[in-house]
């Protein structure tokens, strides 16, 4: 009887101590979640399909279900840009005119259409902001007018939505070859450098690589909404750096991107086998690809970095996996579900914005503060 005892209580303490990496929190939703913002102060935004839009004031304690949009009950919202507990802007993945930008003012209660895609071939992957006025928009390529070419559309606001202006005149910088894409997985693909400069993800069967659109003056525009337009044209700059390590494939490349000064940290794969972690990963330093020597184990949407661990962080359908030295090995936060989580615990990921993570059917969870430290150990 006494062995049974102390059985036990080595079985309770094991329980005790194989604590959750991620805490499930209730959304109150069904709806499949891909895009989330954190904004700080117990303050995050989180959207996915039917229009849904979720927000939270209090850490994820509890999500509120934000008022659908006008004319968007059927609309995939992937991405979320959040400013404040009342300011956000929600952008929809669609052919043509099914990519919206919807913003609020108002924490959610209403909303205004500022933005609709104007090119029936057009798709958008992601929306990132710097602050409150400056952002950029990328979307899949688009017909050039009086052309048999195609470009990635890039558009650019200095208003906070406002207004966009597309950088049509670098149409041959922009060219997308046959068969390029962007993923609009987790609203990651897109990584502003600053509030004039930023880093694209690319990928399917045109080829992984990163696009870099950039300003040669920034700060020019300080003093105005929107720069001239022939002086903002003749200012910009678009460069490829190509053949990155990541499958040349229709439902392959790069899906997102994260940077830690110097280095920025890609990841992807093939999403049609989302077990594979081979191409899943690779490090992107001074213009030149590195691959990892250990790999996540598996296809990947979304990556982050966390400063206060010094720990890098990756997620997709099969787990999470971390680094701590800088994307060079990569191991599973998770490698086995507590006796007491479900089996699919750390299973069924999207999107990043720490210390939360969205998934299908309504899935949020919020890293455990403990997790990461414990990862840089």
């Amino acid at each position: 009887m006494q062995a049974k005892v102390c059985w036990l209580a080595v079985v309770l303490a094991a329980c005790g101590a194989a604590q959750a990496q991620w805490e499930m929190e209730s959304s109150g939703t069904t709806a499949d979640l891909r895009g989330i913002d954190n904004v700080g102060g117990g303050v995050a935004w989180a959207s996915g399909t039917n229009g849904t839009v979720l927000r939270t004031e209090d850490g994820g304690y509890l999500w509120q279900a934000c008022a659908v949009p006008p004319g968007a009950e059927h609309l995939d919202f992937r991405g979320v840009q959040a400013f404040d507990a009342n300011t956000a802007i929600v952008m929809s993945s669609g052919k043509g005119d099914l990519s919206r930008l919807y913003k609020t003012t108002d924490g959610c209660q209403t909303w205004k259409l500022v933005f609709t895609n104007p090119y029936p071939d057009g798709f958008w992957d992601a929306i990132k902001f710097a602050d409150s006025l400056h952002g950029f928009l990328f979307g899949d390529p688009i017909a050039v007018r009086g052309t048999s070419e195609s470009r990635f559309e890039l558009e650019q606001t200095f208003d906070g939505g406002k207004s966009w202006v597309l950088w049509e005149q670098k149409i041959s910088e922009l060219k997308a070859g046959e068969g390029s894409c962007a993923f609009a997985a987790s609203n990651s693909s897109l990584l502003l450098e600053d509030r004039f400069d930023a880093s694209v993800a690319l990928g399917c069967q045109g080829g992984p690589g990163i696009l870099l659109a950039e300003n040669t003056a920034p700060g020019f525009c300080d003093c105005h909404p929107m720069p001239p337009e022939k002086e903002w044209f003749n200012r910009l700059i678009v460069s490829l750096i190509p053949s990155a390590p990541f499958p040349m494939e229709e439902s392959g490349g790069i899906f997102s991107i994260a940077r830690n000064g110097d280095e920025l940290i890609a990841v992807g794969g093939d999403y049609r086998q989302p077990e594979s972690g081979s191409q899943s990963a690779a490090i992107l330093r001074y213009r030149h690809w590195i691959a990892p020597t250990t790999l996540p184990h598996g296809y990947r949407s979304a990556v982050v970095y966390d400063a206060a661990s010094k720990t890098w962080i990756t997620v997709g359908p099969n787990g999470t996996d971390v680094s701590t030295d800088d994307g060079k090995n990569w191991r599973a936060l998770h490698p086995d579900p507590a006796m007491h989580e479900a089996s699919n615990a750390d299973r069924e990921w999207n999107a990043l914005s720490l210390p939360f993570v969205v998934g299908p059917r309504g899935r949020i969870g919020k890293l455990n503060p403990k997790a990461l430290t414990a990862a840089a150990h």
